[in-house]
């Protein structure tokens, strides 16, 4: 009786066993590097001025992801950037939200990766318009979309939440704000 309950016993673990990883049963061969391969991470960023691409670097360290940074056609200057002057470049962008700054290429691998994070820095306390070209311009769905940011201030929330608006159709995930 002791021998049939243990050949029981063990079969009924080979079976968990077996059921609990059916690709290894399937490939010997299949390892976690496959299924990581399965799920690349891509770090997508804006940086103005080089605090959005220092945060993106970490981020790509942290998820061992890939970095894609969106360029501006026409680079942006420093007088570009004076939020306080009502004709600046970055104003005039984020006062009409139909602008869209023409971007320098095309990440043209984005389909190889499952998430993809998308950063920049807050202005006039939402994501610069020119995020809105890199998201146009691409096919996210069936990604899960991450946003981070950097900030004088403003929370993240707020931009998260107005992409989510403007895109409904995209799965979006979290949002972090990375300052210092």
């Amino acid at each position: 009786m002791k021998n049939i309950t243990f050949i029981v016993a063990a079969c009924c673990l080979m079976m968990a066993t077996c059921a609990q990883s059916p690709k290894s049963a399937e490939n010997p061969n299949n390892s976690q590097t496959n299924s990581k391969e399965m799920k690349k991470t891509l770090i997508v960023y804006f940086s103005a001025t080089g605090n959005t691409k220092a945060a993106a670097q970490k981020l790509a360290k942290e998820f061992d992801a890939d970095l894609y940074e969106i360029t501006p056609e026409q680079p942006y200057s420093a007088a570009d950037l004076d939020w306080r002057d009502k004709k600046s470049r970055s104003t005039l962008e984020m006062t009409d939200k139909s602008s869209r700054p023409a971007i320098k290429g095309k990440c043209e691998n984005i389909a190889d990766y499952e998430t993809v994070w998308i950063g920049f820095p807050v202005w006039w306390y939402t994501a610069p318009t020119i995020v809105n070209t890199f998201i146009e311009a691409h096919d996210l769905s069936g990604k899960v979309l991450n946003v981070f940011a950097t900030s004088g201030g403003s929370p993240v929330e707020p931009c998260a939440a107005d992409l989510k608006k403007a895109y409904p159709q995209y799965n979006w995930g979290e949002s972090r704000l990375m300052n210092r």
